[in-house]
């Protein structure tokens, strides 16, 4: 029995209650009510508190109200036990068969299972990483390639409609520095003023010659256009397949030079006039941001005629909600909280309500330490410490799961030794690891002639045992977990959940009275075939779960 099928029972109870004239709810039987796991085994499996919260609305005292659901719960199909606590709790125990019965449903929904529809119909866009072009992925990215893609996922599992952007910052001085440094490269000449060094300068270089060879004899105009655009290409497509093999999917990779090109900005500009949002001042073209609690106006064209990075980001906006996007997501770095009220402020320039189309999440910082010492990163100096290289030395599923564990809002400090430790204290391959011995459970029973028993066959009554309730419990809070995941873009609670269910599932594994395999000549039983619904149910969770963070199920270790 899952949390929502005792809800729903709940709701059963009170309609016959009113039916029958027991009890009187003006506003009528609610749709649905809370039921939460019990975080302390005395309590019972499930608590709810759907007594306190309709005791007003039906006239009487939250403890009279329990008392009277109490007496027709404990009669309902799968309930074992109804206790009162409190000033009206109710404090639930299922039956062990009826709490197991969710193993089979598990099984049967496959990788499906977790999904929910509680974001259905709602169209969200999230914007992640935003790189120059101008240089490789670094370690400064990291987190967001990780829990930027972790959101996106978790959000289309709630039943969200989710398209992951990537906004290139292509337009702007950078570019014409990034072209002049790979030029002097070619040339054998020094790096110029706010130019860009280091070995991938060098490597780029090469790669620009090979595209297109004379390209650095060109005419010195021409040669700047040409290898700017050559090398903006290569740098992109680097970029893409690093993150492609980080498991970090983007389906838009957004140019800010299409802003401009397309018209959008001066479209965006005249909006803005019409709103009556924009003003004029020492030679500069403002928006009135603090009329929505902005710390200050914000400048859109500069007194010398140039475009601010505003602007655009102005334009951007726009441009996502003409693309139909109900609600847009930015991530942005540590040193950008500055940015949050001014998001906020310019979309409520534009005529929207920012709680309702616009969430902002600041990032912290990350430091990874090697031997003790702290990786350091210049892109500008040539120290860059790349995405790829750290990918290389952690594992991918090592670095994305160390990663994923930890609310976005917290600093970090992850220690290379331990995060690649092949030991339970190292969380990822303590739930990787539960997930093999779940494939290798199966493939044991299997040799044994053990067949997993149809939907028909199944019969959970025979998993009695407190750790296969437990066990069952575990595994049924999933889909919850998953919508909590994606209603507070937090998927650390993913990785949470995992690391909870696979010490649950190891407990299990440990008890020797709920063992799946037979024992020496022992027969099968349909009691061991029982079990290995169990197994196939722990090891759909685990490897869904892990799925939703981008982390591997590896079926040995």
């Amino acid at each position: 029995m899952t949390p929502e099928q005792l809800a729903s029972t709940v709701v059963d109870v009170l309609s016959a209650l009113v039916e029958e004239g027991a009890l009187s709810l003006p506003d009528g039987v609610p749709a649905s009510v809370g039921v939460e796991r019990s975080r302390q085994k005395e309590h019972g499996d499930y608590a709810s508190n759907v007594a306190m919260q309709l005791a007003k609305k039906a006239g009487t005292n939250p403890r009279a109200l329990a008392a009277l659901i109490k007496e027709r719960l404990e009669a309902a199909p799968g309930v074992a036990k109804v206790d009162i606590a409190g000033p009206g709790f109710l404090n639930i125990t299922v039956d062990a068969g009826a709490q197991a019965g969710v193993a089979a449903e598990i099984v049967a929904a496959g990788e499906s299972y977790g999904h929910t529809r509680v974001l259905a119909g709602q169209r969200i866009n999230v914007e992640f990483i935003s790189a120059n072009p101008t240089g490789p992925l670094h370690l400064g990215h990291t987190r967001w390639a990780v829990l930027g893609d972790a959101i996106g996922r978790v959000l289309s599992a709630a039943g969200a409609e989710v398209t992951r952007e990537f906004y290139i910052n292509d337009r702007g001085v950078q570019m014409n520095h990034f072209a002049a440094s790979i030029i002097a490269a070619a040339l054998g000449e020094p790096t110029p003023e706010n130019g860009y060094a280091g070995g991938y300068i060098d490597d780029l270089a090469k790669a620009v010659e090979a595209a297109q060879p004379g390209i650095f004899a060109l005419p010195p105009g021409e040669r700047l256009e040409a290898v700017r655009e050559v090398a903006y290409a290569i740098q992109l497509k680097e970029q893409q397949d690093t993150l492609e093999g980080f498991h970090t999917h983007f389906d838009v990779w957004f140019s800010e030079r299409s802003l401009h090109d397309s018209g959008s900005v001066p479209e965006t500009l005249q909006r803005l006039k019409d709103l009556g949002h924009v003003y004029e001042q020492d030679g500069a073209l403002w928006m009135r941001t603090t009329d929505f609690g902005d710390d200050k106006d914000r400048v859109l064209i500069k007194s010398d005629g140039e475009l601010t990075y505003f602007a655009s980001d102005t334009a951007y906006y726009l441009n996502k909600r003409a693309r139909g996007f109900d609600h847009c997501i930015y991530l942005l770095g540590a040193d950008h909280h500055g940015y949050v009220g001014r998001l906020r402020a310019m979309a409520a320039c534009v005529g929207d309500d920012p709680a309702q189309t616009l969430d902002v999440m600041i990032g912290q910082l990350v430091k990874i330490l090697r031997d003790g010492e702290e990786l350091k990163l210049s892109k500008r100096a040539g120290t860059i410490v790349t995405l790829t290289e750290l990918a290389d030395e952690i594992g991918v599923d090592a670095l994305r799961y160390s990663l994923a564990r930890y609310p976005a809002d917290s600093p970090l400090t992850l220690d290379v030794a331990e995060i690649t430790k092949a030991s339970n204290d190292n969380p990822v391959y303590y739930v990787q690891y539960a997930h093999a011995r779940t494939c290798r459970m199966a493939e044991n029973a299997a040799d044994l002639g053990m067949t997993l028993p149809g939907a028909d066959s199944f019969d959970p009554s025979l998993l009695t045992h407190e750790r296969d309730g437990e066990l069952a419990r575990a595994l049924a809070e999933f889909p919850r977990v998953v919508a909590s995941a994606a209603e507070l873009r937090q998927p650390h609670r993913i990785a949470r959940y995992l690391e909870a269910t696979a010490s649950v599932f190891n407990k299990w594994y440990d008890t020797k009275e709920c063992r799946m395999l037979p024992q020496g000549d022992e027969p099968v039983t349909p009691t061991n075939e029982a079990r290995l619904v169990l197994v196939h149910a722990t090891r759909t969770v685990l490897a869904n779960g892990l799925g939703l963070l981008g982390v591997t199920a590896p079926e040995r270790m």
